[in-house]
């Protein structure tokens, strides 16, 4: 714990669980972080982004906003390590540099969009992880990956995305594959798999959550469609 409550910055990379460096399933989180104390370090606490993407399907309007916006705003943490340690104080500095353009630009735009990205990862895996599947189908995770895509990115798409992402689901990989690609081949059972991902979830979504949440006390979010 750090001084004054709060939880000292913890590097998401940090393995744990199961073998394998890299996997997912290596992967812990941070405590949930009260707003008010939001010191997630910038990047040690989003890399699971980059390593949960490539076992993702690359599907349109998902892998950009991880890709993408995951590189701007550590360029922005890459100027001053210290001034923008947390995401918290890049949007305050943001706010105060851009003046009346703030939101719309720098890091805080692209930590928005990647936010999404993220909460898509989030319903798309815990969609898996509560059994939701096509009974006709039930080794597709297509109905995944729509539940997903409609909580977590649909409203801020325009028809030719919304259309294009539809399309792609059909070249989906199969469920059992998938799940071997988040144990990067390890001799694990699917169920075994899932519950490790169940409590990789605990404060995955936590952590997500704040930040949600931070974006609206400081009234940065957006709903612009591209």
């Amino acid at each position: 714990m750090a001084p004054g409550g709060g939880f000292a910055p913890t590097r998401l990379g940090e393995a744990q669980g199961l073998r394998g460096e890299g996997s997912l399933l290596s992967l812990r989180v941070p405590p949930p972080w009260p707003v008010e104390v939001l010191s997630i370090t910038l990047v040690g606490n989003l890399n699971p982004s980059s390593r949960l993407v490539p076992r993702l399907p690359r599907l349109p309007g998902v892998y950009s906003h991880q890709g993408r916006h995951k590189w701007q705003h550590h360029a922005v943490y890459d100027t001053n390590p210290v001034k923008f340690r947390t995401l918290q104080n890049i949007l305050e500095v943001e706010k105060e540099m851009y003046g009346a353009q703030w939101p719309k630009v720098g890091a805080t735009l692209a930590l928005m969009w990647l936010k999404r990205g993220l909460r898509f990862i989030q319903v798309f895996l815990q969609s898996i992880c509560d059994g939701e599947r096509d009974e006709n189908h039930p080794n597709h995770i297509r109905i995944n990956a729509t539940k997903a895509y409609e909580m977590a990115l649909k409203k801020y798409h325009g028809w030719v995305v919304q259309k294009i992402f539809q399309a792609a689901l059909y070249a989906a990989p199969y469920k059992s594959d998938f799940l071997k690609a988040l144990s990067k081949g390890q001799p694990v059972t699917e169920e075994e798999c899932l519950e490790k991902t169940r409590l990789f979830l605990v404060n995955f979504t936590a952590t997500i959550d704040v930040i949600y949440e931070m974006y609206t006390k400081m009234n940065a979010e957006l709903s612009y469609k591209v």
